[in-house]
């Protein structure tokens, strides 16, 4: 993270998108809007930018104040935010002159000099510049010539936001580490310098370091003894800390914060030292003597390193094993149906669940606000489709597997347990789906994955289950777990290392056959695709792209013929790529003869865009290859899952309509 303090010395700013604000705490609600400015800012492959005041603007415009306690001291938001990932911090000295600075001033010579803001995000109650006169609709009065976008925090939010910031500092104050630290997010740290005591801790056999806190507006935790972890210097220790003023040895003596690390020996002093405060171990006390005040240090540090190693286990358990990502655009109803259930998902393995918005204008995101808070958001500013949407909404996910969930699918209860434990069975697998059915005729497979999907000879998906619009019944005749060619993107789970390691979806496919395409690469790269027939799932099918439309037509033609010149070899190409242009003049003419003209105008201008994104498609190929020989375990397995003949043949002229027909 760069960290700028001097406005006078800052450099040109490009592409940034900005938020202002104290952000006191870096508490969840903050996290939650910071999260946002650099998800938007990777979007846009800008950068993410935060303008802070050091000291608080209150103190300066009212010297008087004198009980305005931080939660952070600038040292301390500045390591938590860069934890975060945050791109620029820059910090403005805040004077009285400054103050002064009218508000168009303040954006014109400001924020629109100085940072260049392609999005600007900010509160729907921010004032800023004199008497705090200029507000958001004045910044959105300038957006237009200036070229930037205001993207406002709503009410709830920020209400959530102030809300969360008072029960911290009570909690602190009332010694109630636990409930600070779910609000935060993360354990509250106290940060200081080590100094020489009075040595009364090396003399009852626990030697203290006592802490001389940095910044004087501190928020100190009500006196008592806590379990904490120490940073020193970047080596983490566990220890008991001492907050209070020492009744035992003496009448109204300040407050000391001194802290007792197990098994150290080294000598600290004059050096940094940060304290992340775990649990609360017990109030402050007077003791009768030295001697009962050694006991009880004694039963504290018991207490302690069973908190501390309670929370280790805690923490180890809260990372999910799989994270469920639902892309959403305007599809409010679907959430509202499907949602409720994929909490369900599993019940031996932990998951979270994500929704990735593609700037939908419905009510998606009040919806997932009121309803569902627990499921984590991530808002783009656009629709960038399936491939790319899941492309950006997926960089923050770290779990070990990644779960693409269409919003239009009904999961049965903990579908996902046979899946993991397939994947737990044969690290050589990277990508499984379920059985997929239709949840509007529950005896049949549907028609996005079925039972899982193969592709043909010249490049024709189809499925088990599913050949072109015929669609079998589940009568147990594909109960096998079984390696295929390509699994459904309506459920598909991929380990998320994989995932990132080819480098995700093609974007160039938008929507169709980019599912197919990220699988061909992991079979080259020696993974196994898997169908695991325990598992089955309902697919509304048409929900997110209607099946009968001349759009799905297009996006069908287009994206096959970027499959293949993708994944087949220069001498197959040779002779497929006419073969193609050959069967689909085909289609066309049929399309035009049943009365489908817009299939057939589907059809031409899915061939137009193919030859346009041509280049596109051979500079992908180049970069997947690269890819896929640093991601390699093995052989090629792109053969596995391939029907040598031509589908199009078996189905339309000899007839074959089922899958088990086959001659393979």
């Amino acid at each position: 993270m760069n960290i700028y303090r001097d406005i006078k010395q800052l450099p040109s700013f490009n592409n940034s998108v900005i938020t202002i604000g104290s952000f006191d705490g870096i508490h969840l609600g903050h996290r939650k809007i910071l999260k946002r400015v650099i998800n938007l800012a990777k979007e846009i492959n800008g950068a993410s930018t935060l303008i802070t005041f050091y000291p608080h603007p209150r103190k300066v415009v009212d010297p008087s104040i004198n009980t305005l306690y931080v939660l952070n001291s600038l040292q301390e938001k500045i390591d938590q935010l860069t934890k975060l990932g945050l791109d620029n911090l820059v910090i403005i000295p805040f004077s009285f002159e400054f103050s002064r600075m009218s508000p168009r001033e303040y954006i014109e010579n400001f924020l629109i000099k100085n940072f260049s803001p392609s999005y600007v995000v900010m509160g729907y109650d921010h004032r800023f510049g004199l008497n705090r006169a200029g507000d958001i609709n004045m910044l959105r009065e300038y957006s237009t010539e200036h070229n930037f976008e205001v993207i406002e925090i709503p009410k709830q939010e920020l209400e959530e936001i102030g809300i969360s910031s008072t029960i911290i500092r009570k909690s602190l104050l009332s010694g109630d580490i636990a409930e600070a630290n779910s609000f935060l997010g993360a354990a509250y740290i106290i940060s200081g310098k080590v100094m020489h005591g009075d040595k009364l801790g090396s003399k009852l056999g626990y030697p203290t370091a006592n802490i001389q806190i940095h910044e004087k507006d501190k928020l100190i935790p009500k006196s008592g003894i806590y379990a904490v972890k120490v940073d020193v210097e970047g080596s983490i220790f566990d220890g008991v800390m001492y907050i209070g003023p020492r009744p035992t040895i003496g009448d109204n003596l300040p407050t000391n914060v001194e802290v007792n690390i197990f098994d150290f020996d080294q000598n600290i002093y004059e050096r940094n030292v940060t304290i992340h405060i775990i649990a609360f171990v017990r109030g402050d006390q007077k003791f009768e003597s030295l001697e009962a005040l050694k006991d009880q240090m004694k039963l504290d540090e018991q207490v302690a390193r069973d908190l501390l190693a309670e929370n280790i286990a805690q923490t180890s358990s809260q990372r999910p094993v799989a994270t469920i990502a639902i892309l959403n655009y305007n599809g409010n109803a679907m959430l509202e149906s499907y949602l409720p259930m994929v909490e369900y998902s599993s019940q031996q393995y932990s998951t979270e669940t994500i929704i990735i918005d593609n700037n939908s204008d419905d009510d998606s995101i009040e919806y997932l606000e009121e309803w569902h808070p627990e499921v984590k958001v991530v808002q783009l500013s656009k629709n960038y489709g399936f491939a790319e949407g899941y492309n950006r909404g997926l960089q923050q996910v770290d779990s070990e597997f990644t779960v693409l969930l269409n919003s239009d699918v009904l999961i049965k209860e903990n579908w996902l347990d046979p899946i993991l434990d397939l994947f737990k069975s044969d690290p050589t697998i990277g990508i499984i789906q379920p059985v997929i059915m239709s949840l509007e005729s529950k005896e049949s497979y549907e028609y996005a994955g079925a039972a899982g999907g193969f592709i043909d000879n010249l490049g024709y998906p189809f499925c088990r289950g599913r050949i072109f619009d015929t669609l079998e019944n589940n009568n147990g005749q594909y109960a096998n777990d079984m390696e295929i060619f390509w699994a459904s993107g309506a459920a598909m789970v991929i380990r998320t290392k994989l995932f990132n390691d080819l480098g995700g979806f093609d974007a160039n496919f938008f929507a169709h056959q980019e599912e197919i395409d990220l699988c061909w690469r992991a079979k080259k790269a020696g993974f196994k695709v898997m169908c695991c027939t325990k598992s089955q799932v309902y697919h509304l099918g048409g929900g997110t792209l209607e099946y009968g439309s001349s759009n799905k037509i297009f996006y069908n033609f287009r994206n096959n013929l970027m499959l293949i010149s993708k994944n087949e070899p220069l001498g197959k190409l040779i002779w497929l790529l006419p073969s193609k242009l050959i069967l689909d003049g085909i289609a066309a003419l049929k399309f035009a003869l049943s009365g489908r003209l817009d299939y057939v105008l589907a059809i031409l201008k899915a061939h137009v865009a193919y030859y346009v994104l041509l280049p596109n498609v051979i500079e992908a190929n180049n970069n997947d290859n690269k890819k896929v020989k640093n991601t390699s375990i093995g052989v090629d397995r792109s053969d596995i899952g391939k029907y040598n003949g031509s589908i199009v043949w078996s189905y339309y002229i000899k007839g074959v309509t089922h899958f088990s027909k086959l001659k393979w």
